[in-house]
């Protein structure tokens, strides 16, 4: 096909995709009048109007920030039918539009009419002739790329379509990549499309080796559940999970473009309301903290008196000496605990003692009174109001875990639950910050302990204990044991935290204490869950699969209905680098699922031998690089080397590349690496990754999948 004609009928397309724009802003200019017009009828005066003006400003802020999201590559498909069904070309785009007539003019990509841009195929057209689509650079069609996929239809037409380009997905997979995942809503393929539309309800599996675009596919999954059931998810919300916040930042673009923003983007270090994490601790320490065994130890934790609690309390009533010692308020405190969660029995906590203490009084004077005269005389008495405070004072989550630094309450709570060398390890990783693998061990606390009564409740305290004001008073506990950093008190209770859809990207990497704390926020969800086995960074994958499998039942204990999903098709690496990671995960025993790569690019990876010059040679290797590539490289280099290699890039010639949330050159550890792809790779010390953990070949599996078009390895043997 000659540029003259590509140029025209890249002229056809600009010309539709001018109109739509066009209407784009005419919609646009509608919502913000409809915006203004309902903030006129809240000066009603009269309550019907405040409501109103809610309703009417709530939907037209909604449908222009959809307007917004979607400029950006608004139009991107178009399809030709037989003329028996369409004589008309249908157009797909990120959200539906329809002209000033109300005709459509553009299709939303996740309505019914859509489905067949995705699921025509050559063996199986669906009455589909030819399936176009259109790049653009803002507003500009700048190519065409089409599937002639009926050519008998074709042929038998009056005129030919023309073809032009190498076929949308190969255009798409060749393309450069960047620092943010874009959507390829135009280029998902068959299977991928039945993922994306299966059923609502239950659990999702979508499984699959390297590159084959598990991701995208989840993230496509959950903005079609809210086009398909807006009320349901938009309302119960939607929250997607994902292994660090540079993959949650990798993707983050993705949804607003599909036209959602009512989705929740949280990295494991997130997920708990309040807090945020980075700090990875050590494998050995990681393989601990999300052991679930530490669930039994955390159980036992919260059992605890608080340290530095007052363990005395001594009043004269009437003749009678009343005291509760270490014994009576023990017996209190296992009393307190069967009624349930910690924090649920602050309103017990007066009239429990109260009790204890009136087995205590035994003089004349002392019975003349009832229980319930004593009672009342004790509720206004300022030092037992004080030493109840201060004895069972609500907790919070942060406070409770900084016990565990005490060595000797540590190996108490951990006696038969740990070993010795496990109980070393924890009593060493308590940092000021918290770890990534902190933040469950943060959440199962949080749900041990429970929320305080709310007040006015039946079980409110009628001291008040509960409230604020004694809240304040602080405990030694509380000024030893203040919470670390990365933890800032949660802004809703527990009872807050559930979601109407779950989605779980890497999921293989999930330890059982993550699986408990995601579950929590999916009890009445349904679940979309994305992984391979082979690229598992946890090594105790049964442990870590009932955790799951308890995680994704449902509230009443039954199991979900489950609709399983497994994509064959490598779309990222080109086959001479997959082709060098699967001989890896063949030679060291990994039981990898092998997709098959789908592209060629000619270049095989280079394996290069340093010697005693690796920043020289890991320069010239960028250099190199840099020049055959036009978007990202990534260096990945063993965890012990990332503060090196850091100081060399950014002393190098590359500095400038290297800097910014969009830097072209990023220097990452392997699980970093995770959901993530790079034109380029250079892979430090191959060796020293696969040493560094027990899951070491994994990481490094994983590692030499993250290039789309070069891969070295630079090794000093």
């Amino acid at each position: 096909m000659n540029d003259a004609v590509a140029a025209r009928e890249i002229a056809v397309e600009q010309e539709f995709v001018d109109t739509v724009y066009r209407q784009l802003a005419a919609s646009t200019e509608s919502a913000s009048a409809l915006a203004r017009e309902g903030l006129e009828r809240g000066r009603l005066g009269h309550e019907g109007g405040l409501v109103e003006r809610d309703a009417m400003v709530f939907q037209a802020a909604r449908r222009v920030a959809t307007l917004d999201a979607a400029h950006e590559g608004l139009v991107f498909g178009r399809l030709d039918l037989r003329p028996e069904i369409d004589a008309e070309p249908r157009y797909v785009g990120r959200i539906g539009l329809r002209d000033q007539n109300h005709d459509v003019l553009l299709i939303d990509w996740r309505a019914p009419a859509a489905a067949v841009f995705y699921q025509a195929t050559h063996a199986d057209p669906h009455g589909v002739v030819r399936r176009r689509i259109l790049r653009s650079h803002g507003v500009t069609v700048i190519g065409v790329e089409d599937d002639l996929l009926d050519p008998e239809a074709d042929a038998a037409a009056e005129s030919s379509l023309p073809i032009i380009g190498e076929g949308a997905l190969m255009a798409q997979l060749s393309r450069a990549r960047d620092r943010s995942m874009h959507s390829i809503v135009a280029t998902i393929q068959a299977e991928q499309d039945r993922a994306i539309r299966a059923p609502q309800k239950g659990v999702v599996l979508i499984s699959g080796g390297p590159g084959t675009g598990k991701t995208v596919v989840a993230l496509h999954r959950a903005a079609y559940l809210l086009y398909a059931d807006r009320r349901r998810y938009e309302r119960g919300g939607v929250l997607v999970v994902g292994p660090s916040g540079v993959f949650m930042r990798y993707i983050e673009r993705v949804l607003p473009s599909l036209g959602e923003t009512a989705v929740a983007l949280r990295s494991l270090g997130e997920v708990v309301d309040g807090v945020r994490a980075t700090r990875r601790d050590e494998p050995a320490v990681a393989e601990v903290k999300g052991s679930a065994a530490m669930a039994e130890l955390l159980r036992r934790t919260v059992r605890q008196a608080v340290p530095g609690a007052p363990h005395e309390f001594t009043m004269f009533y009437r003749d009678s000496r009343i005291v509760l010692g270490d014994r009576e308020l023990s017996a209190v405190r296992r009393q307190l605990l069967s009624m349930g969660r910690r924090n649920r029995a602050t309103g017990k906590v007066a009239s429990t003692l109260i009790d204890r203490m009136w087995l205590q009084v035994r003089s004349e004077r002392g019975r003349e009174r009832t229980k319930e005269e004593f009672a009342d005389d004790v509720r206004t008495d300022d030092a037992f109001l004080e030493f109840a405070a201060a004895w069972w004072p609500v907790l919070d989550a942060s406070s409770v875990l900084g016990w565990l630094r005490d060595h000797d309450l540590l190996a108490r709570v951990a006696d038969g639950v740990l070993d010795d060398e496990s109980v070393r390890l924890l009593a060493k990783s308590w940092g000021e910050d918290l770890s990534i693998d902190d933040v469950p061990l943060v959440d199962e606390l949080r749900y041990l302990l429970g929320d305080p009564p709310l007040a006015g409740s039946e079980d409110a305290d009628p001291l008040g204990l509960a409230d604020a004001a004694l809240q304040e008073v602080t405990t030694a506990a509380d000024r030893e044991y203040a919470g670390p950093r990365g933890w800032t008190p949660p802004t809703h209770r527990v009872e807050d935290d559930g979601f109407a859809h779950v989605l779980v990207d890497e999921a293989q990497d999930l330890t059982p204490m993550q699986w408990r704390m995601v579950g929590r926020r999916g009890r009445a969800a349904t679940w979309t869950v994305v992984g391979d086995p082979a690229q598992s960074s946890w090594p105790v994958p049964a442990e870590a699969a009932r955790a799951r499998a308890e995680a994704l039942r449902s509230p009443a204990g039954g199991e979900k209905p489950t609709h399983a999903f497994h994509l064959s098709k490598n779309y990222r690496n080109s086959s001479e680098i997959y082709d060098f990671a699967a001989d890896y995960a063949e030679r060291v025993g990994l039981d990898a699922d092998l997709p098959e790569a789908v592209r060629s690019t000619g270049v095989a990876p280079e394996q290069r031998i340093v010697g005693d010059r690796l920043e020289a040679d890991l320069q010239d290797v960028l250099g190199e690089m840099a020049g055959a590539v036009e978007g990202t490289i990534g260096i990945v280099v063993p965890v012990a080397r990332l503060g090196e290699v850091r100081r060399w890039v950014a002393g190098s010639r590359f500095a400038d590349q290297a800097t910014g949330p969009d830097a072209r050159i990023v220097v990452l550890a392997g699980l970093d690496t995770k959901g993530l792809e790079f034109d380029g790779i250079v892979v430090v010390e191959p060796q020293e990754i696969e040493d560094e953990s027990p899951t070491g070949r994994s990481t490094l599996y994983v590692v030499l999948t993250r290039a789309t078009q070069r891969l070295v390895t630079l090794a000093h043997s």
